[in-house]
């Protein structure tokens, strides 16, 4: 793929969960392509679960590689990945974007999110004919706020699967550490064996424990590559809990597919936190 660019005429709406939605998703965006092209665009491995209902060009979509066209992607589901996410599309995209958290898509998906982990699933065979129908009805809606409200209704619907306490507890102690406190600490604390953890941690959360962990320490250390008190790469590594500068760097090609300079020069362009630190920051 050539240098990533994203489309320069789109429209895009966000919209924060409501009080009803609190836990079980991050946030809404509605997102429409306005101007014909070829575009590319690259996500770094997130702890998010999207749903993405269509209602415009699919996007061609693939799991750590280039897209080709036997990777045209509809309305789907697609689970956690340790890695990165190459998008592309012509101008004509549009859709609404469901970004679950991992706990919240457990409520919504129940047990497959086991099934949609490192994978992509068409929203009929994950949601059946109630998923196609809220496309429909999304495709016959113009207004975002409107669209939002119809997701909202039906997500709050089928959110009926409660995770157990074990892994809710599990998982928030993993995030509140991002990602550094010791799987068979954890298991201990909670009294399973370390196995019985991270089977029960997959079965809810579609991964186990430590490629969760992995991707919670690699989103510090881009939290705080985005702040403007970073002192570079060391600093982050030392602070995200890497052995060194060179682990991040790994790390960086494996989740983010490029180097940590060049995923900061990259969203420096739409995002204005990461100029000035980008001084800093050469590595």
């Amino acid at each position: 793929m050539s240098d990533p660019a994203a489309p320069f005429a789109f429209e895009m709406i966000r919209r924060a969960p409501s009080q009803r939605m609190a836990g079980l998703i991050s946030g809404l965006t509605g997102y429409r392509e306005t101007a014909r092209g070829r575009f590319f665009q690259r996500e770094t491995a997130g702890l998010v679960v999207p749903l993405i209902i269509s209602v415009g060009t699919p996007f061609l979509i693939a799991l750590g590689r280039d897209p080709d066209t036997d990777d045209r992607q509809p309305s789907f589901a697609a689970g956690l990945y340790a890695g990165p996410v190459h998008i592309e599309s012509d101008g004509g995209a549009e859709c609404v974007q469901v970004d679950f958290t991992p706990l919240g898509a457990y409520r919504f998906f129940g047990g497959a999110v086991v099934d949609l982990a490192a994978r992509m699933v068409d929203i009929g065979d994950v949601l059946g004919r109630e998923g196609r129908q809220l496309r429909e009805r999304l495709g016959a809606t113009s207004r975002w706020q409107d669209r939002f409200d119809l997701v909202e209704d039906f997500v709050a619907g089928r959110a009926t699967h409660l995770p157990s306490s074990e892994i809710a507890f599990a998982y928030g102690r993993l995030a509140h550490s991002a990602g550094g406190t010791r799987i068979a600490a954890l298991a201990s604390e909670i009294g399973w064996s370390r196995k019985h953890l991270v089977d029960r941690f997959r079965a809810e959360i579609g991964l186990a424990p430590k490629p969760v962990a992995r991707i919670m320490r690699f989103q510090e250390a881009c939290r705080l590559a985005r702040t403007e008190t970073t002192s570079g790469w060391a600093s982050i590594a030392a602070e995200s809990g890497y052995s060194d500068q060179a682990h991040l760097v790994r790390e960086f090609a494996d989740l983010a597919g490029e180097t940590p300079t060049a995923w900061a020069r990259r969203l420096s362009l739409i995002d204005s936190r990461l100029t000035r630190p980008l001084e800093a920051l050469a590595a």
